[in-house]
């Protein structure tokens, strides 16, 4: 909610003489408002759980204090709230809000609040002093709800002053209330330095305080695989130039380099990332220093990437005991460490593991994890007492996490020096709250602090055919523009996050500036590109990786994922945002120009009028905005209201040229309420667990954990995870629906996830799963079928403890309307001739056959969809799994492997495929169809993907002679189709009473246009059981049909029988037209 500020605007400046304060001759100054020296000054962060401010008062009990109030707020989302209690207090009370500055300079500042609250007879007003040191302003009253007046107070201070405390004094009578928001204290006096910001190609703010040893680094390790792969580097000149000189002249001061044990299989391939053991931490190393610059060594203590969902031991340390373990970190650290002094590198500081947040080294118990911290510790300050020793952590984001890990090593006298937090601006939070959580630990314990790995995306173009990690439509938040200015201004507002601390603020790094495209990326060669990736480990992971890291690497193994967040271009040469790192110390400014055109976004309900917004925001490179109007393509637009339901981009432009798309979403009315969790309200869904002390699963706010919006319905427990969420949904029109939810999530070795739909005729399910965070999963039940009007919709979730995740976007829409079948006469007719009665009455009966023909042919049938007569066969449990363990195969026999369970989609992984038999065979099953898969075709060919696809409805409709389901089976393998010599077998199931002549039975390949191609190769037919066995060389949309051999369905009553009395019938016919035509010649 915004509330427009009063026009009137209370300005108080107290002129009191003191001892070391004076304010003769001082003016109103325009305070720059992005110099706010204060921290949490608009209360994003909750004061209670980051102390980043202090309450005192005589009596607590008299008060209630929101820190992080969030339906009152003058800017951002959160605000401070006070009450004074009308029952307890007797009598005006106060209380006073305080924040102490370490250290403020001489000069002049302006202390300022926003303050809104009660009236005098609502029921009683707030009143406001502002305290700066020993100096108050005067009273100011709150004076209603959204009426927000700023306080403001001026002063100067002639000696540098120490642990200065500046706040509020907030009284008032019992009833009284009100709201704090954008509490800033600003320096009135202009730069120290007379120099205006350089000419540049983009605009850089300058950051005030950065001391001259401010670190300024990057964390380049993937540099030696990247050369070694053929990738050149130059200077702003254009000439060919070693990287590291090019990152001095930036204004770079600080080397990190990432430090693996024994990124190696056995027989010396690398696993990828740079392959960068103590050895290549030496090279980058040495080069560092020699171009002037300090070193941080980061120790993963693993063999591969350690990060808060991987922290495992490197192989040679897997069966030590703990004791055996610390000895070896200890003697590892200090080993490393040592050949690197040896070579006489600068290093500065060293990171003993590698954002640790809930382990290191194979170890998950905080004392355990302490004396590993301790081990590595004590190497470091063995062999140089001067070298800093970090310990890193992220996710700075999640409310308490830092405070609660600072108190965790205080607790455990672990011994370090800096408190360093990863800070990735799409994931991690605001800006104001890194500052506020770092500024804790550092006062709190007396630790510096800095961050340790940051970037940002300047364009969205990927440029070696592997996808990277930002931009992303769902889970990020993008408050900088994805273009180059967008990436230096993300950067800058980092460094300015960390000056905040204060003088504890020691750096930023940024990660991974250089980590390019391999090949040309003008016109990628994946193949190429993989090779060259597979061979110097310039990739982020290789297939060797699968040995040590099966369920991420042996996965997701490729190229670069964050080549679009490089300080160069694809090419290698330097972009504008690499002089980030000496433009926060001077400044830098361009022409005004825009520099992106904000893109829009619009869902309508199908039918609704759609009318794209006549003016859009454009962004300018100085980070101002203004709205411009826009000129749609009008002929796309038309297209898409043509076309109706889906999603559309129409192109724009607006003035200039500048290009802007709108993102516009046509949908079928969402029946779900609240589907995404973003309203308050939550009566309509109900959570159920079996513990009702162990939750489970909650609704909350978090950005990079939601879909769309900012909620979404997060689970984790330390128990095993047992919850159910559904919502009941009344007043359908009867039809059939379509529902679909996202879950996205992790660790979740067991489980068994559904998504549910329950009606009163049937229940239908269909299997899900967690696939990784931000990895978002779409399950969806088809056709489901309403005919009373009420449906209960929802999810089961199991999985093993520690497992976790998010549901999101549920959707229920009406696909079609349902028709009730006509009531059947169930008495035949009276036959009008003793002949026409015999045993074959009910075979012959053209109602009957009608009736069994509608029930074969109907498109409902041919996706297994329910009918009245049906229901009890359509569960739609059928399955998506993933085999990576051979025991997750069923073997029937020596050669024969099956699926545990029916699968619409299954994906095995190599390493599952090559421990089978040549001669095998893997045995899919779904309903009545079953698939024989031959390993020999099968291996070599990477992991491998087959499902059972569902067929168009228009395919379906053009094919509704079918006695089978139609299928669209398909088989890849790494996303690429797998092409067969060796037939495969096919096995379908149909009702044999549905079969007139099976002699005219037909397994037909169906083409893109529903048109029948040619046909399989029948192997046999049981007429008893309705069972066809057919082999295919390719796959293909299938089906069973039974045609005539002129390739026409036979007549219903094309039985013998019947076509030996309608032949006679036609001679009898003939006959007594011969003899009447004859009577009438004779009678004329």
């Amino acid at each position: 909610m915004n509330f427009i500020k009063k026009v009137g605007v209370f300005i108080v400046a107290i002129v009191l003489i003191v001892s070391t304060f004076s304010f003769n001759n001082l003016t109103e100054v325009e305070a720059n408002v992005e110099d706010n020296l204060l921290v949490n000054g608009g209360f994003e962060s909750n004061l209670f759980d980051d102390n980043s401010w202090t309450i005192t008062t005589s009596d607590r009990n008299l008060l209630s204090l929101d820190g992080a109030k969030t339906d009152g707020y003058y800017l951002g989302e959160k605000s401070f709230n006070y009450w004074i209690d009308t029952a307890a207090a007797s009598s005006t009370h106060s209380f006073v809000i305080t924040q102490t500055i370490d250290n403020l300079p001489s000069g002049n500042y302006q202390l300022s609040v926003q303050s809104m609250g009660g009236a005098d007879d609502d029921p009683e007003p707030g009143k406001v002093e502002l305290l700066a040191g020993d100096i108050t302003s005067s009273s100011t009253e709150t004076d209603g709800w959204g009426n927000w007046n700023e306080v403001t107070l001026q002063f100067e201070i002639k000696e540098d002053a120490e642990n200065f405390q500046i706040g509020a004094n907030i009284s008032g009578e019992p009833g009284a209330w009100g709201y704090l928001d954008d509490f800033r204290l600003v320096s009135l006096d202009g730069s120290d330095e007379d120099s205006d910001p350089v000419e540049a190609d983009i605009f850089v703010e300058k950051v005030p305080g950065l001391a001259e040893d401010f670190i300024k680094g990057v964390d380049v390790s993937s540099i030696l695989a990247l050369e070694e792969s053929g990738v050149n580097f130059y200077n702003e000149e254009g000439a060919e130039q070693d990287i590291f000189t090019t990152l001095v002249d930036a204004g770079v001061n600080y080397v990190r380099v990432r430090v693996w044990n024994d990124p190696y299989d056995e027989a010396g391939n690398g696993y990828g990332g740079g392959d960068n053991d103590i050895d290549k931490a030496i090279e980058i190393g040495k080069r560092a220093t020699e171009n002037g610059m300090k070193v941080l060594v980061d120790f993963h203590y693993s063999d591969f990437w350690a990060d808060p969902a991987k922290q495992q031991a490197p192989k040679d340390w897997q069966d030590l005991n703990f004791e055996d373990k610390k000895s070896a970190l200890y003697d590892y650290t200090k080993n490393s460490l040592q050949k690197m002094l040896d070579e006489g590198i600068d290093i500065g500081m060293v990171q003993v593991g590698n954002e640790t947040n809930g382990g290191v080294a194979g170890e998950n118990e905080w004392p355990k994890m302490s004396q590993l911290f301790n081990e590595g510790s004590k190497a470091i300050r063995e062999l140089d007492p001067s070298i800093l020793i970090a310990l890193h952590f992220t996710n700075p984001e999640t409310a308490g996490r830092y405070a609660n890990i600072a108190q965790i090593l205080d607790d455990n006298q672990v011994d370090y020096d800096v408190f360093a937090s990863s800070y990735y601006p799409f994931w991690h939070g605001t800006l104001e709250n890194l500052t506020s959580v770092l500024k804790n630990v550092a006062d709190t314990y007396d630790k510096q602090v800095m961050v340790a790995e940051t970037s940002y995306t300047y364009t969205e173009e990927d440029g070696d055919g592997h996808g990277n990690t930002a931009p992303k439509d769902s889970g990020q938040t993008l408050n900088y523009p994805v273009t180059v200015q967008g990436q230096a201004t993300a950067v800058r507002d980092v460094f300015e996050a960390v000056a905040n601390v204060g003088d504890a603020g020691i750096g930023v790094f940024y990660w991974e500036p250089a980590w390019l495209p391999v090949g040309n990326p003008d016109n990628i060669d994946l193949d190429q590109n993989k090779q060259l990736w597979e061979e110097h480990g310039s990739g982020w992971a290789t297939s060797y990786a699968a040995e040590y890291d099966p369920h991420d690497a042996g996965e997701w193994y490729g190229g670069s994922a964050v080549d679009n967040q490089a300080l160069f271009d694809f090419h290698g040469h330097p972009l504008p945002s690499l002089n980030i790192f000496k433009y926060v110390e001077t400044g830098a400014k361009a022409p005004l120009a825009i520099d992106q055109v904000n893109n829009v976004s619009l869902s309508v309900t199908l039918g609704e009028e759609i009318n794209l917004p006549e003016t859009v925001t454009a962004t300018y490179n100085d980070g101002s905005e203004q709205e411009v109007s826009v000129t749609w393509n009008q002929d796309q637009l038309n297209e898409a209201i043509e076309n109706g339901q889906g999603s559309y981009s129409i192109d724009g432009t607006v003035e200039g040229g500048h290009s802007v798309k709108a993102t516009l979403s046509i949908q079928a009315e969402n029946l779900v309420l609240n589907p995404s969790f973003e309203n308050s309200d939550l009566d309509m869904w109900n959570i159920t667990v079996p513990d009702e002390d162990n939750p489970q699963a909650s609704v909350k706010e978090n950005r990079s954990n939601s879909k769309t919006g900012d909620y979404s319905l997060d689970f984790w427990s330390e128990s095993p995870i047992d919850f159910k969420v559904q919502q009941t949904i009344t007043d359908l029109e009867p039809g059939y629906y379509n529902l679909s939810m996202f879950i996205q999530g992790g660790d979740a070795e067991e489980s068994d996830m559904q998504l549910f739909a329950t009606t009163t005729e049937d229940e239908y399910s269909t299997v899900t799963h967690v696939d990784g965070w931000a990895n978002w999963v779409e399950s969806e039940l088809e056709e489901v079928l309403i005919k009373d009007g009420t449906i209960i919709i929802g999810a089961k979730i199991k999985a093993n403890e520690g497992a976790w995740g998010t549901l999101d976007d549920f959707y229920l829409y009406k696909v079609r309307d349902y028709q009730a079948p006509e009531p059947t006469d169930p008495t035949p007719e009276e036959p009008t001739d003793e002949s026409d009665s015999n045993e074959d009455d009910d075979s012959n009966d053209s109602s009957n056959q009608d009736e069994d023909t509608s029930d074969s042919n109907d498109s409902d049938s041919n996706n297994d969809q329910p009918t009245d007569n049906k229901k009890d066969e359509v569960k739609n449990e059928a399955a998506e799994i993933k085999v990576t363990d051979i025991n997750q195969l069923e073997k029937q026999s020596d050669n024969t492997y099956k699926a545990a369970k029916e699968v619409s989609k299954i994906t095995i992984n190599k390493e599952v495929i090559n421990q089978l038999p040549e001669d095998a065979k893997i045995e899919l099953e779904q309903k009545k169809i079953k698939v024989s898969l031959p390993v020999s075709i099968l291996k070599g060919k990477g992991d491998i993907q087959f499902s059972f696809g569902k067929v168009s409805a228009d395919i379906v409709s053009a094919n509704a002679d079918s006695l089978s389901t139609l299928i669209d089976f398909t088989l890849t393998a790494d996303g690429e189709t797998i092409n067969f010599e060796t037939p495969v077998t096919l096995t379908f199931t149909i009702d044999p009473d549905k079969v007139k002549n099976w002699d005219n039975v037909k397994v037909y390949y169906i083409d893109e246009n529903g048109d029948k191609k040619e046909e399989a190769t029948i192997i046999s037919i049981n007429k008893d059981t309705g069972e066809i066995v057919a082999d295919v060389n390719h796959f293909s949309i299938y089906g069973v049909f039974e045609e005539d051999v002129s390739g026409n369905e036979l007549p219903d009553t094309a039985t013998s029988q019947y076509n030996w009395l309608m032949l006679g019938a036609a001679f009898l016919l003939i006959g007594l037209s011969t003899i009447l035509l004859i009577r009438k010649r004779k009678q004329d």
